[in-house]
């Protein structure tokens, strides 16, 4: 406990000192998270005893984050923003894929490698995107609604690639694609059951204590975390269960209040998220990933960001929308971590793909971060130059 304690200090007085060092160079605070743990953790001083635990510890924000998107999100707007953004979706991941995939074999990284390379790459950053957009614009603007049904379906991609991993693990085909059908079975029936304890349970709870904040703040915990933790158990994730969750309490009226309620809490978390981002940098695997993981991140913060803004100009979108959203979608996402680590945890790949994969995704979040936060409006940091 003590050096727990001693560890969380250290994040935040350090975390402190770089946030500051960011907003006086009129930079996003997102890199100074970053930084600090590349600084104090394992592989800079080595002052944090209990990187593992931190690292464990900062997924709950990534659990409140979908949570809180989920929120944001009745279903039926849900369904209408699915439609409109499944076309960008799928061009996005189909590029990315192939790209990744033609990267690594260029690399001579072996076909299984290039495959788990080019499936982490297709996603984009939920963390990173709805930190740095505006509240206004993620609860009220278009450009809130269409990045947000972007992730969400990268996110269903994405929980659909951990759980084809898991699947694979000691299966044939035959086996693997029976895992998967059950898997889509589970999320089904993992559905109704939250569709039914929320209009016949929760929602009583609720109208009973709405005039106690702090008993709806907590209630609003209860049913993110229990629920979370009853899809991990079905072998859907707890990222699973903490959007659904939000999804269908957006039915509810009271589920504004407890987004607003919930969102320094998130904060915490997400500030424990890009800190362990950094601390897992290991500093010895430059040399061998540098020069691929460089090369990749260049084309995608500069490809990306151009396919996804002609994928909206075909659906619909004017060219300034479309610029907008395209690069704020520009980077790798949290779920290409999530996949590197559980391949390599496998064997589904080895310990160089692993790196590659997770050495450029943090360079994509600096990149993208950055950009953004020159060229838009941004929540991180008082600094930003276009506060208009």
């Amino acid at each position: 406990m003590k050096d727990l304690i001693t560890d969380l200090s250290l994040i935040l007085a350090v975390g402190a000192v770089f946030s500051v060092l960011s907003i006086v160079l009129k930079q996003p605070i997102v890199l100074a998270y970053i930084f600090s743990g590349v600084a104090i953790g394992p592989w800079g001083l080595g002052w944090i005893h209990r990187a593992d635990f931190i690292a464990s510890l900062s997924h709950l924000g990534i659990t409140l984050l979908l949570f809180l998107a989920g929120l944001n999100l009745h279903p039926q707007k849900l369904v209408r923003v699915f439609r409109q953004v499944s076309l960008v979706t799928a061009a996005n991941a189909l590029f990315s894929f192939l790209t990744a995939f033609a990267a690594a074999r260029a690399f001579h990284f072996a076909t299984p490698d290039a495959l788990g390379i080019g499936l982490a790459m297709m996603f984009s950053s939920t963390v990173l995107v709805v930190k740095l957009l505006p509240t206004t614009d993620l609860h009220h603007r278009h450009i809130g609604a269409v990045c947000i049904g972007v992730l969400i379906l990268q996110d269903l991609m994405a929980v659909g690639v951990l759980a084809f991993l898991r699947c694979l693990e000691g299966a044939d085909w035959m086996q693997t694609a029976q895992r998967f059908l059950l898997l889509n079975v589970k999320l089904a029936v993992l559905i109704g059951i939250l569709l039914f304890f929320e209009h016949y349970v929760l929602r009583k709870l609720m109208k009973r204590v709405e005039l106690f904040h702090e008993a709806l703040f907590v209630l609003g915990l209860a049913w993110c975390f229990g629920i979370a933790t009853l899809s991990d158990t079905m072998g859907l994730f707890y990222e699973t269960g903490a959007f659904f969750s939000g999804v269908v309490l957006a039915r509810h009226g009271i589920a504004t209040f407890i987004a607003e309620s919930l969102k320094p809490l998130r904060d915490f978390f997400l500030l424990l998220f890009f800190f362990t981002l950094g601390a897992g940098l290991d500093l010895g695997m430059l040399g061998q990933a540098a020069a691929p993981a460089l090369l990749l991140a260049a084309v995608f913060t500069v490809a990306r960001p151009y396919v996804f803004k002609k994928a909206f100009m075909v659906s619909g979108e004017n060219a300034a929308f479309s610029k907008e959203a395209g690069m704020r979608l520009g980077q790798l996402s949290e779920f290409s971590l999530l996949v590197a680590l559980l391949g390599l945890e496998l064997g589904h790949l080895t310990r160089g793909a692993a790196q590659l994969i997770q050495l450029t995704t943090i360079l994509t979040f600096i990149v993208s971060s950055y950009c953004v936060f020159r060229a838009y409006p941004t929540p991180i940091g008082s600094g930003s130059l276009k506060q208009d």
